[in-house]
């Protein structure tokens, strides 16, 4: 055993070494070969239509209505409103078709025969295509239709974002309050960024016959067609997903599971509980909170979808609009996961020695109340940003970043990474000393010290674009932060958390664990870490990171395909042995996140993970279905599943009524899987289908989303969403029934 968990180490420290060498090497592609921003875009007259300054600027003035909470660009952010970039890019090809229609037949380009209609596309192509950006000036020719079609648009948006009156339907449909740009010389600035990130959609990479966004969003007009990259990558992609799960089942086949030790009675029935275990209370009912707020959050912004203005007839978008909803609800998620996560570190951390060192419990306290601080004060710099109350200098650093799940201002992320900082330290001035005293136990405790180290310093990834950064780096970083902090190593974290939970119940002995934790990390991290590009297929990147993306992100999806081996022994846990009964419902929330890490995060990730498929589905309903059904089903079951083991840990002698907990739990799996199987699953791929055959700006348009058919899909979420706040509420409730009482 001791062999075989060396060699595990040193393959750990291999994957982690090649991995980041590979993510850090082409992220420094993605510095340079990102899409120009120009000094100044000219007419071919020589008319400065656009400034560099105005491009940056206009890129914060978006960022500071809530950025990718309103709306998308290339296919991230929120899905009501347009993607803007596509949006643009649409009406921009039909204006100028129009102006050479006109020109040369005298009439529309509707009503042209094919032919005619064909001829004219080649030159739309021929003008919007062709790369105009010159490195020596810096500078970006448009011709002189290219110009009309810019001022047309501009004041097609100025109406939209601004209170022109025949925008009023438009605006409802998105959710988008009147006046939500308040200023005319602001709007011009968000213009040049509208512009400058459609330009980057359809022209083409120097030496390439791609665009810079490898030709997405899809539409025909302007030949943005999928290339074959986009097929051969996800071919290669699909093969080694089953090459790798034959090699996995094969391993698994050939293994010999290990039988849980049955102890007679609960070996924490006596456990030392330290005055900093008991403040991990004000946790937990802090998280009951903000769970709550979120779900109400959610039921709020989904429901914006049905009516623009408001919820029942009361015009709340006034004070609360869709983007402020979003904003909310999406970080919310990330703090109360997170919260439960790190509380759960701080329980168990001092439980291995039963002892607290030196200030331990005046550390728990301060953090709590910084977190609190972190959250609350954030969220008030969100709604000033979206009402347009800061300048751009203060949004940046105290009000909204516009970027989806980092959205807090940069001061407020400062913060949070000391706060995670002394999190750190609170985890790691307990451990120590047990790793000294019993050294047999050293390795189950190097893995739990180096995933809460991963888990504080990533964060920093947080840190690495500032107010005026490149929308393709600041992309790139962002991903780091979602994908490897949450999705990469609160993952690790979560595997050495649950099997130190199963080793203190007595359940697994040390040696089984540690090999087992070694064993899914390399697996996980070895397509997870490079499997973050993924992510940026279309967000300005090379070809090269498509490749890696599309093949090492499939391989995040091998080990979830034997998922179901670890539910069932998760499962055979909670029957073991009598006492454990008293277990149930956290072992039941830690199986159902096995079911759903196979549905939502395998099966729903993979349904969009190849490039040919996400090459039409970016930013469709696919896409959040993947995200409620994997952060969620994953994450916020697994961050309840510890609420409930700490609770059962700190109130081990009482007896409890385990009514609300089976609402609990039923309501949230099965009101998750209405909301995702009933509505957000058939809303997407009816999206999917239209993105193919007409293009992502019709997948995204009131003429697709205001059909009566998709309404009606829409309420059906609401079938879901009552059994889901129903769990939430009845789980909520039986913290807080609990958390009133004194823990004996």
């Amino acid at each position: 055993m001791m062999k075989k968990e060396k060699k595990l180490w040193f393959l750990l420290a291999f994957v982690l070494l090649a991995s980041f060498s590979t993510l850090g090497y082409y992220g420094i592609q993605i510095y340079q070969q990102s899409p120009p921003i120009p000094e100044k875009v000219v007419s071919q007259k020589g008319e400065v239509i656009f400034t560099k300054q105005d491009i940056i600027e206009g890129q914060n003035i978006w960022q500071s209505i809530g950025g990718q909470e309103i709306g998308s660009i290339w296919g991230h952010g929120a899905y009501l409103a347009p993607d803007w970039t596509a949006d643009w890019l649409h009406k921009e090809a039909i204006f100028i078709l129009n102006e050479y229609s006109e020109k040369f037949y005298f009439t529309s380009y509707e009503k042209l025969n094919k032919e005619k209609q064909a001829l004219l596309k080649i030159k739309l192509q021929n003008d919007l295509r062709i790369n105009t950006y010159d490195k020596k000036t810096k500078s970006i020719t448009i011709s002189e239709n290219r110009l009309k079609a810019i001022k047309y648009l501009c004041n097609y948006y100025q109406g939209l974002f601004m209170n022109n009156p025949k925008f009023a339907q438009l605006r409802e449909y998105y959710a988008l309050t009147e006046n939500t740009i308040k200023d005319p010389k602001r709007m011009k600035k968000m213009n040049a960024f509208f512009w400058w990130a459609t330009w980057a959609t359809v022209t083409e990479r120097p030496g390439t016959n791609i665009s810079y966004t490898h030709n997405w969003p899809s539409e025909e007009l302007v030949g943005n067609k999928s290339t074959p990259d986009l097929l051969i990558w996800s071919g290669v992609s699909i093969i080694l997903l089953i090459l790798f799960i034959g090699i996995l089942a094969y391993y698994h086949a050939q293994s010999k599971d290990e039988e849980f030790i049955t102890p007679t009675q609960n070996p924490l029935i006596n456990e030392k509980i330290t005055p900093s275990m008991k403040r991990i209370k004000k946790y937990l009912i802090i998280v009951g909170l903000l769970m709550t707020l979120q779900v109400l959050l959610g039921i709020v912004t989904a429901h914006y979808g049905v009516e623009g203005k408001g919820l029942y007839g009361i015009p709340i978008s006034k004070i609360l609009p869709y983007s402020v909803t979003r904003t909310w609800h999406t970080q919310l998620a990330i703090f109360w996961i997170a919260t439960a996560w790190l509380a759960t570190g701080l329980y168990m951390a001092p439980a291995l020695s039963g002892k607290d060192p030196k200030f331990q419990s005046f550390g728990v306290d301060f953090l709590f109340f910084a977190l609190l601080i972190i959250v609350l004060v954030s969220m008030a710099g969100q709604w000033m940003a979206i009402m347009q109350k800061l300048n751009p200098e203060i949004n940046f650093w105290f009000g909204h970043q516009g970027f989806e799940y980092v959205d807090l201002g940069r001061f407020w992320q400062l913060f949070l990474f000391i706060g995670l900082l002394l999190w750190l330290i609170l985890m790691i001035r307990p451990i120590l000393p047990v790793i000294k005293e019993k050294p047999q136990k050293k390795s189950l405790l190097l893995l739990f010290l180096i995933s809460c180290i991963s888990i504080a310093l990533f964060y920093a990834a947080g840190l690495m674009w500032g107010q005026h950064t490149h929308l393709s780096i600041s992309e790139y970083w962002r991903w780091w932060v979602v994908h490897l902090w949450v999705e990469g190593f609160f993952e690790v974290f979560a595997t050495v958390v649950i099997a130190f939970i199963f080793v203190r119940l007595g359940l697994l002995k040390e040696k089984t664990a540690t090999v087992n934790v070694l064993f899914s990390t390399i697996i996980f991290l070895s397509g997870g870490i490079i499997g973050t590009f993924h992510h940026l297929y279309f967000a300005g990147s090379t070809p090269v990171i498509m490749a890696l993306g599309a093949c090492f992100s499939a391989l995040e999806v091998v080990p979830l395909t034997l998922i179901g081996f670890e539910a069932f022994e998760n499962y055979k846990a909670s029957k073991a042995t009598p006492w454990m009964k008293d277990y149930k419902w956290p072992i039941y929330f830690m199986v159902s996140v096995s079911f759903w890490n196979f549905l939502g995060a395998g099966i729903f990730g993979f349904l969009i993970n190849p490039p040919i498929a996400l090459y039409y589905v970016q930013g469709l309903n696919t896409t959040a279905l993947h995200a409620h059904t994997a952060l969620f089903g994953v994450y916020g079951m697994l961050g309840i599943g510890f609420i409930f083991f700490v609770l059962r840990s700190m109130y081990r002698k009482m007896k409890w009524n385990d009514k609300l907990l089976k609402i609990c739990f039923w309501g949230l799996n099965i009101g998750l899987l209405v909301m995702g199987v009933f509505s957000l699953l058939p809303i997407g791929i009816w999206q999917a289908f239209e993105s193919i055959d007409k293009g992502m700006w019709y997948a995204r348009s009131i003429e697709l989303m205001q059909k009566p058919e998709i309404i009606f899909l829409k309420w059906l979420r609401s079938i879901g969403d009552i059994i889901f706040a129903v769990g939430i509420f009845s789980g909520v409730g039986f913290i807080m029934k609990l958390c009133i009482k004194k823990i004996t």
